[in-house]
């Protein structure tokens, strides 16, 4: 089993950057694959970016690509989403995920999740 805890969120203007940090507990981290996801007030919870297990494929979705970057470090037991050049629209909360098997752009693919944290970009 894995335990997940998210951190970093806050307010930052538009066209600034942002690093939210998920830190995991328990056995095995490195077989998990890692998203992040986020739900915006009165829409659905929507996929961000995913990194394999090992670190050296990643997806993103078409939304935050070539803005937002995932990031994980097995050793520490961490992953991180770099956001760039924030846009309003980025405001969610934000939710890290663990995949036992693949790291997929469903929801519905991970078996566990963080709490969340809010992200506000506004001027």
């Amino acid at each position: 089993q894995v335990q997940l805890v998210e951190s970093g969120g806050g307010l930052v203007q538009p066209g600034n950057s942002l690093r939210l940090s998920c830190t995991a507990s328990g056995r095995a981290f490195r077989t998990y694959g890692m998203g992040w996801f986020r739900q915006a007030p009165g829409k659905e919870r929507e996929f961000v970016a995913a990194i394999s297990g090992s670190g050296l494929s990643t997806s993103s979705a078409d939304a935050v690509k070539g803005r937002f970057q995932i990031i994980r470090d097995n050793a520490k037991k961490m992953v991180w989403l770099q956001m760039n050049m924030m846009k309003p629209e980025d405001t969610a909360i934000y939710y890290c995920a663990a995949a036992r098997s693949g790291w997929g752009t469903e929801s519905s693919e991970y078996d566990y999740w963080g709490q969340g944290t809010q992200v506000t970009v506004s001027s």
